[in-house]
């Protein structure tokens, strides 16, 4: 017989578990909703599927182009980290896909994706390409239209419609073959796909990578027997319209070299903001001769040089006066050539020798000999100069072209800058912005001024 006791602590054991089951429950349900908040990609990332593993590594070639790619915009696509996603720009993702044999005979399809854009911070030090959280839109995006994919392709056939079929081949004139075994297991199929809801996603037909060609293609593979609400009809219709409605932008203009500088000020003498990379697009918002006036993101501005950006369709990169202007080689002419120390302070070639080129007018009433022409031929002399610098590197530090006339200068290069402008790694921008200028008005392009 059990003590009294014991009964008295079971009881009161049994009541204080029955009190404290609604409180662990509700810490249990609380732990996994914060999971499921810190983890938004767990639910998106995986999916299983009943083809094989070389089904579906096949049908993951057809869908390279959505594995890596630009992002139009951050904002649906990922979490806000240290900074707001309006601070970034130039997104890019990359998807990596693993696709592994499933336990039920099917395949386990596991996406993860990586997002970076450049970060742009008041400090230019802090600026730079930084990682991102996806937020799970693109994984379930390319596992969907995997599923789409794999859905249309053709199954095998089942084991009950392969005897079907031989039982019909093997069959005589007026026999009728068996009727089908209705204990055979049924085929199993690929999940349909499912119906798109309204949000916006990124699996629009252009981010698929289809071109005017592959809707052309689609289009003409149709067979007059199809049915007109055919998935492949309707996803071409979808092609065309999403097509009609993507507009390039007209005010776009696009950086022809990497190291191109964007500066603060229409000068070349302008604060550097940052340096540029190829095919970089910008905003144009003004121009004139020598700028372009472009923004950089939300409020930030910045000038570029205009001969080194691809100008919007219909206007030039170099402006129609200055192609017409007479050749720089008809306004100066070198009067002297000497090697000896810098004649100047400044510190990169400072009690350094030099080569000096001295340059004159051909007639000093020249009115087309302005800044820009003097550029022209300073970048000609640097040119033919080169030569001369690189066979004497040694005892040469960098070259300076003075200019002897009224409205005349000083323009100083040392030789690696020259170097790496020869090289290809520096834009006739980037020359000048490394370059010296004495006095710098001088030399000083045309003024912000708007001169279309």
């Amino acid at each position: 017989m059990t003590p009294p006791s014991s009964r008295l602590a079971r009881r009161f054991l049994g009541a204080a578990l029955s009190s404290a089951f609604p409180v662990l429950l509700l810490l249990a349900t609380a732990a996994q909703n914060a999971a499921a908040q810190t983890s938004p990609q767990a639910a998106t990332s995986q999916r299983t599927y009943p083809q094989s593993k070389n089904a579906v590594e096949k049908a993951l070639k057809q869908l390279q182009s959505s594995i890596s790619g630009r992002l139009p915009a951050l904002e649906g696509f990922a979490l806000p980290g240290d900074h707001p996603l309006n601070r970034y720009q130039r997104a890019y993702f990359q998807s990596t896909v693993q696709v592994s044999p499933a336990a039920s005979g099917g395949s386990v399809v596991r996406v993860t994706t990586k997002v970076t854009a450049w970060y742009t911070d008041s400090i230019q030090s802090r600026s730079g390409y930084q990682l991102l959280t996806s937020n799970g839109r693109l994984e379930s995006d390319l596992l969907d239209q995997l599923t789409d994919l794999l859905a249309s392709a053709p199954g095998p056939a089942s084991s009950a419609e392969r005897s079907r079929d031989a039982s019909t081949a093997n069959a005589g004139p007026g026999i009728s073959p068996p009727p089908p075994s209705t204990s055979a297991e049924p085929a199993i199929s690929a999940p349909m796909p499912t119906v798109p809801d309204n949000r916006p996603t990124f699996s629009s037909s252009l981010q698929r990578g289809f071109s005017p060609q592959q809707l052309a293609d689609a289009r003409q593979s149709q067979k007059p027997s199809d049915h007109p609400q055919s998935t492949l009809q309707a996803e071409a219709a979808s092609l065309e319209d999403v097509l009609k409605s993507q507009a390039h932008p007209k005010n776009l203009v696009a950086i022809k070299k990497s190291g191109t500088p964007v500066v603060a000020t229409p000068s070349l003498n302008g604060k550097t903001l940052f340096l540029a990379s190829a095919h970089d697009e910008f905003e144009m918002l003004d121009f004139n001769a020598d700028w372009v006036h472009v923004r950089i993101s939300g409020l930030s501005r910045g000038w570029i040089w205009r001969t080194s950006l691809e100008m919007p369709e219909g206007i030039s990169d170099i402006p129609t006066a200055r192609a017409s202007a007479a050749p720089v080689a008809d306004l100066f002419q070198v009067a002297r050539e000497e090697t000896a120390p810098f004649p100047g302070d400044w510190e990169p070639l400072r009690g350094r020798n030099v080569k000096i080129i001295s340059v004159q007018k051909i007639q000093e009433s020249e009115k087309d000999a302005g800044a820009q022409a003097k550029l022209e031929f300073a970048k000609s002399l640097l040119d033919k100069t080169y030569a001369e610098l690189a066979a004497n590197s040694q005892e040469l530090s960098g070259v300076v072209l003075i200019f002897d006339s009224v409205d005349g200068g000083m323009i100083a290069a040392t030789f690696p800058t020259v170097q790496a402008w020869k090289a290809g790694s520096l834009s006739d921008s980037a020359l000048w912005h490394r370059c010296y200028f004495d006095p710098p008005e001088t030399f000083n392009v045309s003024a912000p001024a708007s001169g279309h």
